[in-house]
C-alpha cells in the first residue's frame, strides 16, 4: 500500500511563490507517473502538472505553463511543484497523485483514473 503526504501549502499574496512536497511512502518500487491536481470551491478537479517518472517527461495545463515546475526526488521518494507568479484563481486544494498500476499510459494525463493513489491534500491560498 502506497501513502502519498502533501505539504507546503499556505497563503501568499499574488506574485509570489510555494514549493509543493509530496512524500511517498510504502511500496515504491517504481512508479509510472505521478501528478499533481487541484480543486477549487464548487469546481471540479483540474490536472495541473504530471511526469512520467521512468523517463522524465513533464507535462503541464496550459494555464500554469512558465510558473509552475513539477520535479521528483527519487532518493527521498518526493515530488515536488514549484509555484512562482502565483495568482488568485490558483486558490485550491492541491492533491498528489500516483499510478503505480501502469494505467496513466492509456489515458491523457489529466485523467483521474489513470492514477490509484491519492494524497489528502493541501490548500493553497493566493490573495489579491
Amino acid at each position: 500500500q502506497v501513502q502519498l503526504v502533501e505539504s507546503g501549502g499556505g497563503s501568499v499574496q499574488t506574485g509570489g511563490s510555494l514549493r509543493l512536497s509530496c512524500v511517498a511512502s510504502g511500496y515504491t518500487g517504481g512508479s509510472d507517473a505521478m501528478g499533481w491536481f487541484r480543486q477549487a470551491p464548487g469546481k471540479e478537479r483540474e490536472g495541473v502538472a504530471a511526469i512520467y517518472t521512468r523517463f522524465g517527461s513533464t507535462v503541464y495545463a496550459d494555464s500554469v505553463k512558465g510558473r509552475f515546475t513539477i520535479s521528483q526526488d527519487n532518493a527521498k521518494n518526493t515530488l515536488y511543484l514549484q509555484m512562482n507568479r502565483l495568482k488568485p484563481e490558483d486558490t485550491a486544494m492541491y492533491y498528489c497523485a500516483a499510478d503505480y498500476e501502469g494505467q496513466s499510459r492509456y489515458m491523457a494525463w489529466n485523467r483521474q483514473e489513470g492514477y490509484n493513489y491519492w494524497g489528502q491534500g493541501t490548500q493553497v491560498t493566493v490573495s489579491s
